[in-house]
């Protein structure tokens, strides 16, 4: 068969993913905390984009003179209102009139007050600089600190740590004592049963039988605790006691320290009562930002300075777009939050024992998106209603079906249940996962066991073995009480 060249012309479709797109689809799950953040980012860009901030009631009244080089309101060719409704704004006023009810926001000046807490190494630098030691193993010692990942472990090997700071054995032997000797105890270690060896010799009970049991940790996870009783030529009541003081220890010193998120939770959805006595879905007006294009402006640059028009006239095109996309995001946002709010209305009456099986997908439906849509809204958004705050991926839940043929359980209503059985059976009896299986049954719940003990678990319950045992133990203690009545 010959080998030839030639054309051929041929039509295909496919999707094409342009910047404007994906970034489009990442607005719709940033919260509005998070698109704040990518506005000021977006400002930073383009001269043509401002965020309306709204003059306190006081100052309204009395506006200050335009300045000379300041546009007036006739060249900001889009309005205030051109995103959102200047009504939303009511809701902050109706929303803190509520004061000391379930659904009132707590004010957000309490943020600035929060101090950041010291990291693990500033808290180790202090402690080094009071260490009476030679001055080249203090000065080792700091750089040490800098090799400390995490959660507080020192995971190089020494020598790694000699070639690279240029010091001999001794002279790290000297550092990491130092090191080592700081609080928390456990830092500096190189595994974990150098950790909680470190934590034990702080509180004088590394004693040889307590260096054998870490020095055969792994055997207690193969072969359980008779294996490593056997091997540690002890019984197991002295060895249960010797774990026990083992699982009190901290196997991370180091995360205690670690930075947290700081930032105050700010719903992105206001949930309330209309005057009708239906209920209303709103956006945060608090968290929401406001996008102003300043079109003015462009124009009285673009006169004085010809050459800029090329750059004005992107600037304005992706302000523009990203003014349909913030409208187009909020208008998905408060169909995906309508339609949710539709179908589990009788979970804001009367709880999660009323809350109803829903999927992503009929939400998709229901609201004529694609679910992908639909997972991105509620990805990391929250709802503020008289239940307080909620995240919107909470109402979703897989659906189990009814004995008697009737409507569906949520799974959550049903973790519920079995969370409110427990509460209230008796600590001398608790009930099995039998039991509660056949008390879900008889309202009408079509259950496994297995299913209950899954449930059980994902609420971190012990069995009713463990409750019983904690129970049991828990009366010894009081009765063994110097003093208690016999």
């Amino acid at each position: 068969m010959a080998i030839r060249q030639r054309l051929e012309l041929r039509q295909s479709t496919q999707l094409v993913m342009t910047p404007q797109l994906r970034q489009a689809i990442g607005l719709l799950q940033m919260s509005n905390l998070d698109l704040a953040g990518f506005l000021a980012e977006e400002m930073e860009r383009n001269p043509l984009l401002e965020l309306a901030d709204p003059a306190p009631p006081a100052l309204a009244a009395a506006p200050a003179p335009p300045a000379a080089d300041t546009p007036g309101a006739a060249d900001l060719d889009a309005p205030r209102d051109s995103l959102y409704d200047e009504a939303v704004a009511d809701l902050q006023t109706a929303w803190r009139g509520r004061a000391g009810g379930a659904g009132a926001i707590a004010p957000a000046e309490g943020a600035e007050a929060l101090a950041m807490p010291p990291s693990l190494r500033s808290h180790l630098l202090g402690q080094i600089g009071l260490v009476a030691a030679p001055a080249p193993a203090v000065a080792l010692a700091r750089l040490l600190v800098d090799e400390l990942e995490e959660d507080g472990y020192l995971r190089a090997s020494d020598e790694e740590l000699c070639a690279r700071h240029g010091v001999g054995p001794g002279l790290l032997a000297e550092a990491l004592a130092i090191l080592r000797g700081c609080e928390p105890a456990g830092v500096g270690a190189r595994d974990l049963a150098d950790c909680l060896a470190l934590q034990l010799a702080e509180r004088g009970r590394l004693d040889d039988a307590m260096r054998a049991l870490l020095d055969r940790l792994p055997l207690l996870a193969e072969g359980g605790p008779d294996r490593l009783a056997a091997a540690l030529g002890t019984d197991i009541d002295r060895l249960a006691g010797m774990l026990a003081e083992i699982r009190r220890l901290d196997p991370r010193p180091g995360l205690a320290f670690a930075p947290g998120d700081n930032r105050p939770t700010v719903p992105d959805i206001l949930l309330r009562r209309g005057p009708d006595g239906g209920r209303v879905v709103e956006l945060n007006p608090d968290s929401l930002p406001r996008l102003i294009v300043n079109r003015g402006y462009a124009r009285r640059v673009a006169a004085r300075n010809p050459a800029a028009r090329g750059f004005l006239a992107e600037c304005r095109a992706s302000a523009s777009w990203l003014e349909r996309a913030l409208d187009q995001r909020a208008r998905t946002i408060l169909a995906v939050a309508a339609e949710i709010v539709r179908r589990q209305d009788r979970f804001f009456d009367e709880g999660v024992a009323a809350l109803s099986p829903m999927t992503l997908r009929e939400v998709a439906e229901a609201v004529g998106m694609h679910e992908s849509t639909v997972s991105r809204v509620t990805a990391g958004k929250t709802l503020a209603c008289e239940r307080g705050l909620i995240e919107l991926r909470f109402f979703f839940s897989t659906a189990l079906s009814a004995r008697d043929g009737g409507a569906a359980h949520s799974a959550t209503a049903i973790r519920d249940m079995i969370r409110r059985l427990i509460a209230a059976e008796d600590p001398r009896r608790p009930l099995s996962d039998d039991a509660i299986m056949d008390k879900l049954r008889d309202q009408g719940v079509d259950i496994a066991r297995r299913t209950v003990a899954k449930y059980r678990e994902a609420l971190r319950i012990p069995s009713s073995v463990e409750r019983r045992r904690r129970a049991a133990a828990t009366v010894g203690r009081v009765i063994d009480r110097p003093g208690h009545p016999t």
